[in-house]
């Protein structure tokens, strides 16, 4: 019998109750609209037919017990099961004055949505007969108390076990953290290695070795599908971000058993209080993103002076807002060569150089 689901994923909702939200200048997340947007979201997602939906961390703004509360009681109402995972906004926040859960409390909270067993951050479940679920926790504090991205050895351990003891057919990997890149050189850029796991190569190593194809992921609140030989990373953009993305995929299995996978994104338009969000947004990301871009023009590898970097950036306004929508494709021709093969290579380009337009919509081949 071949193997057919119907499935949702949206990510880094970033949930902030009215009395909870958090101002300040810099901040790059709208989270005044995170649950009108996530209402809007679920009234969709409930015509679809789904099977289940992932929730791929960031569940709330910086992990506030009202808002966690908030969270576990309007997923319960939906028709179809939720899963969920922690990211490092969900417990624990170092910000000053900040009231969030500890890390213990969270399987409290989602016992309903994938943490039977509250007593550890990640768990495994058979979603459909021939379908596993493995969520993993990648928040991690180092020897100096940072949270980091990582997948403990404990996890790793256990892990290893679930694969080799696993029957289905299909597995799907749910972490918050990216695996794969999806940025260039992200995994060594000081700006985008914070979002990628600091073990990624171990685990992807682990997954291939079981034949593990499809791993799912936030954080970089960037709409992308990249690939590592044989598995894909889908990481979905964050509800609260410029486009305000979620997808609805589709994986059916062939009468040659052949697997496949339709992605399809849909953006939330407007809210209530704010008609022209996806305007306001891209804006929103455009007047914060200045200093962003002087730190990637004057880092490695471009190292540019600062002088030049401060003539340069006003044209990157929006380069991020671009890259988070996905299928962006980049030319600057008015900047030093080096710099415009470097932004070239941020766009949804084929390792081949050509356009691949695959981060938002597309059927892969599994």
């Amino acid at each position: 019998m071949s193997l057919n689901f119907r499935f949702a994923v949206v990510s880094d909702l970033h949930i902030a109750l009215p009395h909870t939200v958090w101002s300040h200048p810099s901040r790059f997340h709208m989270v005044e609209v995170s649950i009108p947007a996530l209402e809007l979201v679920f009234a969709h997602l409930e015509q679809q037919q789904l099977d289940f939906m992932l929730l791929p961390g960031d569940l709330t703004q910086d992990g506030e017990p009202d808002n966690h509360a908030w969270l576990q009681q309007r997923l319960a109402q939906l028709p179809f099961p939720v899963y969920v995972i922690p990211g490092n906004h969900d417990f624990e926040t170092a910000i000053p004055g900040k009231e969030a859960i500890a890390a213990s409390d969270f399987p409290q909270y989602y016992r309903k949505f994938g943490y039977e067993n509250s007593q550890q951050l990640y768990y495994t479940c058979q979603v459909l007969p021939g379908l596993r679920l493995i969520s993993l926790n990648s928040n991690y504090f180092n020897a100096q108390g940072q949270l980091i991205g990582r997948v403990d050895d404990q996890q790793m351990n256990w892990l290893q076990q679930v694969l080799a003891q696993t029957t289905e057919d299909v597995v799907l990997v749910m972490v918050h953290h990216n695996v794969i890149e999806h940025i260039p050189h992200q995994s060594r850029h000081q700006l985008g290695r914070r979002y990628m796991l600091e073990n990624a190569p171990d685990l992807l190593q682990l997954l291939q070795e079981f034949n593990v194809q499809l791993i799912f992921t936030g954080h970089l609140h960037v709409q992308d599908v990249a690939q590592w030989q044989n598995i894909y990373e889908i990481t979905t953009g964050s509800l609260v971000s410029y486009p305000h993305p979620y997808r609805i995929l589709q994986f059916h299995q062939d009468d040659g058993g052949q697997n496949w996978l339709k992605i399809e994104s849909h953006r939330v338009e407007a809210v209530p209080d704010v008609p022209e969000l996806q305007e306001m947004s891209r804006q929103w990301i455009g007047d914060r993103s200045f200093p962003f871009m002087i730190k990637l023009l004057t880092q490695p590898p471009l190292n540019l002076p600062q002088v030049e970097a401060e003539k340069l950036a006003p044209h990157l306004r929006y380069f991020w807002a671009d890259i988070a929508a996905g299928d962006a494709l980049f030319e600057f021709p008015n900047f030093p060569i080096t710099a415009q093969r470097y932004f070239a290579e941020f766009g949804a380009i084929s390792p081949e150089g050509k356009p691949l337009l695959i981060d938002n919509n597309t059927t892969l081949k599994l």
